[in-house]
């Protein structure tokens, strides 16, 4: 091991260092980032979590030590920020990029300072990004220095690169009319916008999907434009915000969840009315709860549907919230009836049974626009579909080689698309061919998928695993899955799938798995970048599954988007997802669109297995009371105060002279006029003895009170005393031993009329607690009670004693 050392040197005198200075013991050696300007050095080695920095100064000590920063992460390189790029607003003087290794962390060194305004003593002028010359000047000799820029946010030049190698770019003329204060004058920070980004974006409209949408109402400024084009579009849904809401509407005192339900299934479904929840006792029972009765349910069994079988998955009708279908190992799928009013028995004949698979089933899955038409995969490697109506098998679809993680209808209705162990993700056609249409490659890891439908139906959204077991969203184009995903999205390692909650209205989708504690919410969109990241939800505890409910369920006047029910151990919890917005009051129509009224079939069973098709009717959201947000006035712009600098810099010498000497003049002019303390009236003399004598009067009464009340005590004790000694045997040296406290005393303190042991030790607890400080009790009636029972106790003694010895008197 060696010592690290810093030495600092004198170009002119290169013979000895100025300086030297001994920091540590460590084998790696230091990284020297230094800022000219401020003459602060930063030094950093590599695997190390601290910073050094010192201030290098000419005079002596020239290497004075400003800070030692201890870093969260180990360091694996680091980067002087340049000073074009700092916060001289709020004093950052140097500011350090470190490289660990998963991220890199900007390190910030401020000077405190009062005022927040741009100090000049800290930043000077520093070099721009014009070079000085061109490589045959300097090849020449020339020693031109780079021209200086001023860091003042007011006084600073248009940021822009020229180079001499390099022709200048021509700029199309800019259309857009400069914003312009209400005073006529241009905005000076209009010129102060960040520079255009060689990044571009799609120049379609819908490549920015909805998060430019121009319903808002809201415009975009230039400099909003140009961060745009630099970072890329981003989500208006980027600050959603998820809430667990009050305990109030919250179903809790679950017992016995079954929370080993395959991998296949979602662990629970739910409808705008009800939920049904797997137990764990044996017979495959199911439990169904109603939303509309939250509360703690009661300690006793709860009615159930008897399946008799394991259950595997389970779904509610869309189209009939009081009809279940429950799947079972026995290759059989339930159709149970709930009443009206919810489950009040147990219920042990479905409604109807559906067989014709040979193995257990794996999924079921509702036609989003038919009624009663059902889609069932099973472990025999076919996917049916059931007419309900006629309680028969219609369609069987095969080409799967190996288990079926998921299947989804497409929102026409007319087609199906799946994901397979097999690692392909098919499309089918299910009226048409049994065959696929379609067949892409799906997830490389075989522990999981999900699918579902994105996008108006134009891509498909896979969630599944890498070969390293990584999770992963893949984003498919439905009219080419040979081609392979049109993006990949890696998100973190976990053992469960995701499973994914697909918004159509919004564009969103949350996924999140079992046994996880966050929700991604991410916006799709058909074109590059196809996900758009938004705020995730994070719970302490993990949840056993997460379901979305209908659109009818959110809140629209607070900006609710979607609400979910969110399984827990033991209770069952909605979560709603809201978007803050400034002007409440509006109806936020770019938020919620007209929805399908997902509740209303289209077609009938029989009309859709003959080929049918049908659009679901819409439905708007706004409240009859509230008006659109695109339709709402705009409000006037504010009035831009001018700065102190500004407003100094408008103003001549002799203006400012004579606003400071009619500043000092008002002040100082009414020195002359009397405080408000001088119109106050003392009280005289003669008044403050009077007081005072009756402040000694009073205390020395209250004193003499005390006094003699203690007095009148010693002297009861004492007659008392006397009085017992004058008694004979036992009993007067039992009342003297207590102070003179006497039985008569001691029996109205207990408050007993006569001598019984039980009842003097329920009194005496009694009274001991009643007064009891702890509780505002009285010290001294405390102590008054233990001599009272220590008083009867010692008569009791003696009466006893007398006792024995007149059972002994006629025996002798």
């Amino acid at each position: 091991m060696h010592e690290r050392e810093v030495k600092l040197w004198d170009t002119r005198l290169i013979s000895s260092a100025l300086t030297s200075l001994t920091l540590d013991t460590s084998p790696g050696s230091l990284m020297p980032l230094l800022d000219p300007d401020s003459g602060l050095l930063v030094l950093a080695g590599k695997g190390e979590s601290q910073l050094y920095c010192y201030e290098v100064v000419l005079q002596q000590p020239a290497l004075s030590p400003v800070t030692q920063c201890v870093l969260e992460n180990v360091l694996q390189g680091a980067a002087l920020v340049p000073r074009r790029a700092l916060a001289v607003m709020g004093c950052e003087v140097v500011r350090v990029l470190q490289l660990s290794n998963t991220a890199i962390i900007p390190i910030s060194y401020h000077v405190p300072r009062k005022a927040v305004e741009f100090h000049e003593d800290l930043f000077p002028d520093t070099p721009g990004c014009v070079p000085a010359s061109d490589p045959n000047t300097w090849w020449a000799g020339s020693n031109q220095q780079v021209q200086k820029v001023s860091l003042n946010p007011a006084r600073r030049p248009h940021p822009s690169f020229t180079s001499c190698l390099l022709p200048p770019m021509e700029c199309p003329p800019d259309t857009t009319q400069p914003a312009e204060s209400p005073t006529g004058e241009a905005d000076p920070n209009e010129g102060f916008s960040s520079p255009p980004s060689s990044l571009t974006s799609p120049s379609t409209p819908s490549s920015l999907g909805p998060s430019l949408s121009s319903t808002s109402g809201i415009g975009t400024s230039p400099s909003l434009r140009s961060l745009q084009s630099l970072l890329g579009p981003s989500s208006k849904f980027r600050h959603a915000q998820g809430t667990v809401l009050h305990r109030d509407s919250h179903i809790t005192n679950l017992k016995g969840l079954n929370l080993t339900t395959p991998g296949e299934s979602d662990g629970f479904c739910a409808n705008q009315l009800r939920v049904a929840v797997p137990l764990l006792s044996s017979g495959g029972q199911v439990a169904v709860l109603e939303l509309r009765k939250p509360g703690r349910l009661p300690d006793t069994a709860l009615p159930t549907l008897q399946n008799g079988t394991a259950v595997t998955d389970l779904a509610w009708d869309p189209f009939d919230p009081h009809r279940l279908a429950v799947a079972g190992e026995d290759a059989r799928i339930r159709l149970w009836r709930v009443p009206p009013g919810g489950l009040e028995e147990v219920l042990t004949t479905p409604e109807a049974v559906l067989t014709g698979h040979m193995e257990k089933i794996y999924s079921l899955c509702f036609h989003p626009l038919a009624a009663d038409v059902l889609a069932s995969s099973s472990y025999d490697l076919t996917i049916r579909i059931w007419d309900l109506q006629a309680r028969a098998e219609r369609l069987r679809l095969q080409g799967h080689q190996d288990q079926i993680f998921g299947l989804a209808w497409s929102p026409d209705g007319q087609q199906l698309a799946t994901v397979c162990k097999d690692g392909h993700v098919r499309v089918y056609q299910p009226r048409s061919d049994p065959e696929p249409l379609q067949e892409g490659p799906g997830p490389e890891g075989g522990r999981g998928a999900r699918i579902v439908w994105v996008c108006d139906g134009r891509c498909l959204l896979v969630s599944g695993f890498d070969s390293r077991s990584e999770r992963q969203l893949l984003l498919y184009a439905t009219e080419a899955l040979a081609g392979g995903p049109l993006a990949v999205l890696g998100l973190d390692v976990a053992p469960s799938t995701l499973l994914p909650s697909y918004d159509p209205d919004t564009g969103l989708v949350l996924l999140t798995g079992k046994g996880d504690t966050r929700v991604f919410l991410y916006e799709l969109l058909p074109e590059a970048p196809f996900f758009l990241e938004c705020n995730s939800f994070t719970s302490q505890d993990p949840h056993k599954g997460f379901v979305l409910l209908p659109k009818t369920e959110c809140d629209v006047r607070e900006v609710e988007f979607a609400r979910c029910l969110r399984l827990r151990q033991t209770s069952l919890e909605p979560v709603a997802f809201r978007l803050p917005r400034v002007r409440k009051e509006f109806f936020q129509d770019d938020v919620f669109p007209d929805t399908a009224v997902s509740w209303e079939p289209v077609l009938s069973a029989q009309a859709w297995l003959q080929g049918a098709s049908g659009q679901p009717r819409l439905l708007s959201l706004q409240p009859p009371d509230m008006t659109p947000v695109s339709q709402a006035p705009r409000e006037a712009p504010a009035r831009r105060a001018p700065s102190s600098a500004q407003y100094l810099e408008e103003k001549s010498d002799q203006q400012k002279k004579e606003e400071l000497l009619n500043a000092m003049v008002a002040k100082l002019g009414n020195r002359e006029d009397p405080l408000p303390q001088d119109s106050f009236e003392g009280v005289d003399e003669d008044e403050w003895a009077k007081y005072l004598a009756q402040i000694i009067v009073m205390g020395v009464q209250v004193v003499g009170r005390a006094f003699a009340r203690a007095l009148r005590q010693e002297f009861a004790a004492s007659r008392a005393a006397a009085n017992a000694r004058g008694r004979a045997g036992h009993q007067s040296a039992a009342a003297s031993n207590l102070s003179g406290l006497s039985l008569q005393e001691a029996q109205q303190i207990l408050n007993v009329s006569k001598l019984s042991p039980e009842e003097v030790q329920k009194n005496y607890e009694h009274l001991f607690k009643v007064n009891d400080k702890s509780v505002g009790g009285s010290f001294y009636l405390q102590s008054k009670v233990v001599r009272a029972k220590e008083r009867l106790d010692e008569e009791f003694r003696i009466q006893a004693q007398e006792d024995r010895e007149k059972e002994q008197m006629p025996k002798t």
